[in-house]
């Protein structure tokens, strides 16, 4: 796969003006954070109901669904992070009380949604139950890794920058070293994809990692080489995931917010499955 140079420059100018926003919002301070967590979880769940759409069109989806269950969404990422951080911090018995106390006028918010969707689906002709499935599946596969980063940065602000930059840098590394010798195909879901630019970049990305953990002094070299290991493996997977949905869709990309990378949801696909792997990894050895 020969290095296409105009491609390359497209994407690696939009990357920068990227990388400069989200390095503000993930450095500056908590509320810089927190805004920037919602919006692109708000960002990734409208590009999904968006996928779904066109994956069944035969299901009712009203134009409202995808503002509503993405707003939904940030809603519920404190909640779901606090309780994550309780039984984190202090115990399942005792972060129980807390989350009921704290947070218990959330758990309505979970029956409300569902509840005024299905009684205007049934004004509806159109199938209600794949709809409303689909969106509920996808807080979990949305919402839920952003509140596993807003865990993350509560148990140490820098663990969600690692994480993002580890992906950054096998997806970069991937790309370069399998467009210079890449030649055998990695799955047919993602054709462009090769054997030899994902193992490139995973071994290459570890290899900073460790880099990192033994200059940087932060974390040790085993803590960064495993969440190296969760950025490249599961961050591929997130990878495939999102585009055979794409491949269903038959769609190229999953919006147009990026020139050279397509949406939100093409942008951070591999962040959504190599975020909960991290979390629990913090959450049980660091």
């Amino acid at each position: 796969m020969a290095l296409n140079l105009p491609t390359f420059y497209k994407r690696t100018g939009s990357a920068i003006v990227f990388a400069i926003i989200m390095l503000g919002g993930l450095l500056w301070n908590n509320w810089a954070f927190l805004g920037l967590m919602f919006i692109i979880q708000a960002l990734c769940y409208r590009e999904f109901v968006l996928l779904m759409k066109k994956i069944y069109p035969d299901a009712f989806w009203p134009d409202w669904l995808a503002i509503s269950f993405s707003l939904f969404g940030v809603v519920l990422m404190l909640p779901i992070s606090s309780a994550i951080y309780f039984v984190h911090s202090r115990g399942t018995s005792m972060a129980l009380i807390d989350f009921l106390q704290m947070k218990g006028q959330f758990i309505g918010l979970l029956l409300v949604l569902p509840a005024v969707y299905f009684l205007l689906a049934l004004l509806s002709k159109k199938q209600f139950l794949t709809a409303l499935t689909l969106s509920i599946l996808g807080l979990f596969y949305i919402t839920l890794p952003f509140a596993c980063l807003v865990f993350m940065h509560a148990t140490g602000r820098l663990l969600p920058l690692v994480l993002i930059l580890m992906i950054w840098s096998n997806d970069t590394l991937a790309y370069l070293v399998g467009s210079f010798i890449g030649k055998t195909p990695f799955s047919p879901i993602s054709p462009k994809k090769t054997w030899e630019g994902t193992a490139g970049g995973a071994i290459l990305t570890m290899a900073g990692a460790a880099a990192y953990g033994y200059f940087s002094g932060r974390f040790n070299i085993v803590d960064c080489i495993m969440l190296a290991l969760c950025a490249t493996v599961a961050g591929t997977l997130g990878d495939l995931v999102e585009s055979k949905l794409k491949r269903m869709a038959d769609v190229k990309d999953s919006g147009a917010i990026m020139p050279g990378h397509g949406g939100a949801l093409d942008r951070f696909d591999s962040l959504l499955l190599a975020a909960p792997f991290a979390c629990a990894y913090v959450y049980y050895f660091m």
